[in-house]
């Protein structure tokens, strides 16, 4: 997904030049005068190696909704609702005025990243107006002149902490044509390539009652109700003091790098010998890899009192499980072929959560009340200012979370906005990754060096 990034801000600010800057052409008209942009102008735009969509917009004015500025205002709006970021921009050698005061609280109330940007800042007279910027309230000024170009670097830093980086990028497009990689892991013994058997119609898997018997991860194509699913048979994962054997170690191995390569785990319980300390460390593995998570309680068909057992046994999971809560808990048996349909719902849906996109004003209209209703601690007196917060990537869902002071605010915190997220959003048995990320001020010349 490329950004989008919009160009907002009074009248004869500098807008399209700035936009001519970064899209590399003078597509935009520019002059002197005010009001030359009408329409919105899209173009694609690069900043050292960022690549993205800006949108440059008609001037901010007060007007009637039915005049033409009332509708070049309205084409702005649209702008500011399709962006994933937003310039507002000031003329630092005039300073703030009154009409820049209404725009900022607009942009502001919008929910989405806003960088500000003190343009025609050559010189000490647009420095002085640069730090008059503060007073709207948007955060640090990034003074430049799009004209000269100068200031671009800082604009680099600026927009790079809201864009995904390369490796994040990476895998992070569902290919519908693509077979949606499921791997079975679990103990040893705990019914796996009999699942698969069952699963896939034949006898491909060996099977016994002798624990240890799948020692290589394997592969199989399959189909479930039109969907290509591609299936991966994994060695019983045992403790590490028990893996003595090295042909074990290898097969183990395997296992663990099945599950990287995998789209949705299932891990598989004995239902009669669940949880175990050992199942909790392979969930621990699976969201440490950021993969989709479905628990499958196998051999079903040997527990007698099956609905109250399946009741404590998700209260269990919810428990003992935190980093995957709301993971489905699916009863099944392999041996008698029963549940795999359920199991294959789940599996499908999980996925479906993991490839979650959640809009940045949706995001922030979520934080925005998630703070109100547990600000966060106060640090030496300060306290800690959560800003904004975007996804950056999904498979798993990723978060950037930006303000200040942001190295100090306790684990506790971060797991309410993780749990936040997971229940807001619907998002159960995924693994959400956040991430902190604090903004250098452009005026501290230490860390500008």
């Amino acid at each position: 997904m490329t950004p989008t990034v919009a160009i907002v801000g009074r009248p004869n600010v500098g807008k399209s030049t700035l936009f001519n800057r970064l899209v590399g052409k003078k597509l935009a008209l520019v002059d002197d005068r005010p009001g030359v942009t009408r329409d919105r102008r899209e173009g694609e735009a690069r900043l050292g190696d960022l690549e993205f969509r800006i949108i440059d917009t008609a001037g901010l004015e007060e007007a009637t909704e039915e005049s033409l500025l009332g509708r070049m205002r309205a084409q702005t709006e649209a702008a500011i609702v399709d962006a994933d970021v937003i310039l507002f921009v000031i003329d630092a050698r005039v300073g703030i005025l009154p009409a820049d005061r209404p725009f900022a609280e607009m942009v502001r109330r919008s929910g989405k990243p806003v960088i500000l940007i003190a343009n025609k800042a050559e010189g000490a007279g647009g420095l002085a107006g640069a730090y008059d910027a503060f007073s709207l309230g948007l955060g640090d000024p990034v003074p430049l002149s799009a004209e000269h170009g100068e200031g671009m670097a800082d604009l680099f830093e600026a927009l790079m902490p809201h864009f995904p980086h390369p490796d994040e990028m990476e895998g992070d497009e569902d290919d519908p044509n693509k077979p949606l990689q499921v791997a079975i892991v679990g103990r040893p013994n705990a019914g796996k390539s009999t699942l698969i058997n069952r699963m896939v119609g034949e006898d491909r898997m060996l099977t016994g009652p002798e624990a240890g018997i799948t020692r290589d991860s394997i592969s199989l194509d399959w189909e479930w109700r039109g969907k290509s699913i591609k299936l991966f048979d994994t060695a019983g994962i045992r403790k590490r003091a028990r893996v003595e054997d090295k042909l074990e170690k290898l097969s183990v191995a395997d296992a663990l790098r099945a599950v990287r390569f995998a789209e949705v785990v299932v891990i598989l319980l004995d239902a009669t010998i669940p949880f175990e300390k050992q199942d909790l460390t392979i969930v621990d593995l699976v969201e440490q890899e950021g993969r989709a998570l479905v628990i499958g309680l196998n051999k079903w068909d040997l527990v007698a009192d099956q609905k109250g057992l399946l009741s404590d046994l998700k209260e269990k999971a919810t428990r003992l499980l935190p980093q995957v809560r709301g993971a489905p808990v699916v009863p099944l048996s392999g041996l008698a072929g029963s549940g795999i349909d359920p199991l294959m719902k789940a599996v499908l849906h999980v996925y479906e959560k993991w490839n979650t996109r959640i809009s940045t004003a949706r995001l922030n209209q979520w934080l925005s009340e998630a703070i109100d209703a547990n600000p966060p601690p106060a640090v030496s007196g300060r306290r800690i200012k959560i800003r904004y917060m975007t996804q950056i990537k999904s498979r798993p869902p990723h978060f950037a979370i930006f303000g200040n002071q942001l190295d100090a605010l306790p684990k506790s915190y971060t797991r309410y906005l993780v749990n936040g997220i997971r229940e807001a959003f619907d998002l159960p048995g995924t693994p959400i990754r956040v991430s902190l990320r604090m903004g250098a001020n452009p005026f501290d010349k230490d860390k500008r060096g």
